[in-house]
């Protein structure tokens, strides 16, 4: 027979014994819903009234300095002996268009040009004695026809001492280097009656006004700025060192990289030098809309809040931000009123509801 008493005692063990972890379980789940929990003492808290403002937005890249204008200056000729003899100035020399940098020795090229022009000389009487010969004259040149003047140029090699003769005296005309801009002398290495090297610039004149910054913007970015929009330059060596300026060109052509380039002009500034690498800010204004600092707004339950200050509490309100500069947000709410008082500092640990106080300017 079954012992019904035995038995009776098991279920009642085992019913004990499933409820037990359920219990616990409840509990664990309870005490894991709350999300946050209310401090014990008030909060100090700073606010700020919510405003339709003029919102000005700002798109931030990296650039680099260049004047508007730079001359790259080069002897003519550099052949066999002509070295700078002379040299005028030094590096960051302020200097006006026309003004000697330096000077060639000119010995050759004065003996190349006095052989040109004995050359040229000579050929001139050949020419005259080949046109003699066809029974016309130099003196009388408009009534010679085009093609027998032509050929007696050629036989009498007039032609090419004509050629010599003028390059001889362009290059030693052009003995003395002088700068077609004015502006500030850079990269000036040579030595005074030592060779130069042909193929590099003897040194660059970059004229002193205003200097363009190129630099580059995302694709998605272009309809963000335009023409004329107000720009910023910093200096990455030293902060304190900007200019302002506006944007003068967009290029209209998206490289293989997904940006496009763009120029502006900024004010002239002493410390602000050509090459130099800058932060460059863009600032458009973008119309009225609710403007908040970005301490403003905090992340709770993984959402983006603003909370207001209401007869001494503190109130959440989901928002949604949009554009942003440096140090601002521009936000749309379904619950936030314009006047609203909102918790721009001390809202870190702040819950729905939390008992705060103004702080004291």
């Amino acid at each position: 027979m079954i012992n019904w008493k035995l038995a009776t005692g098991i279920f009642i063990t085992v019913g004990l014994t499933c409820c037990g972890p359920k219990n616990n379980s409840d509990n664990a789940e309870k005490e894991g819903s709350v999300e946050t929990v209310l401090p014990t003492e008030e909060a100090e808290v700073r606010t700020e009234t919510l405003r339709t403002i003029d919102f000005e937005h700002e798109l931030v890249s990296n650039g680099r300095i260049s004047a508007q204008q730079i001359a790259e200056l080069q002897f003519v000729s550099t052949s066999a002996g002509n070295v700078p003899v002379k040299i005028f100035v030094k590096n960051g020399d302020r200097v006006a268009a026309g003004t000697a940098i330096a000077m060639l020795d000119t010995f050759q090229l004065s003996n190349g040009y006095l052989q040109a022009e004995d050359n040229l000389q000579k050929a001139y009487l050949e020419l005259q004695d080949v046109l003699i010969g066809q029974g016309h004259s130099l003196a009388d040149s408009a009534s010679i026809p085009e093609d027998v003047l032509k050929l007696a140029n050629i036989r009498s090699g007039y032609n090419n001492a004509k050629i010599q003769y003028d390059l001889a005296k362009y290059n030693l005309d052009n003995a003395t280097l002088r700068t077609p801009i004015a502006g500030t002398v850079a990269n000036l290495f040579s030595k005074p009656y030592c060779a130069i090297d042909a193929s590099e610039p003897f040194c660059t004149i970059i004229s002193e006004g205003q200097p363009e910054v190129d630099f580059r913007i995302l694709e998605n970015e272009m309809p963000l700025i335009k023409t004329g929009d107000k720009v910023k330059v910093q200096s990455y060596a030293s902060p304190d060192i900007e200019s302002a300026g506006s944007i003068a060109g967009i290029n209209p052509s998206v490289d293989k990289d997904g940006t496009v380039r763009v120029k502006a002009y900024v004010q002239p500034h002493a410390k602000i030098f050509n090459g130099m690498n800058v932060r460059i800010s863009v600032f458009r204004s973008l119309g009225k809309q609710w403007v908040v600092p970005k301490t403003a707004v905090v992340l709770r339950t993984g959402k983006q809040v603003v909370f207001a200050y209401k007869d001494g509490k503190a109130a959440w309100n989901y928002v949604d931000t949009g554009l942003e500069n440096a140090t601002h947000y521009t936000i749309t709410s379904k619950s936030l009123q314009e006047g609203d008082e909102i918790i721009i500092n001390g809202n870190e640990h702040l819950a729905d509801g939390t008992t705060v106080k103004l702080m004291e300017d």
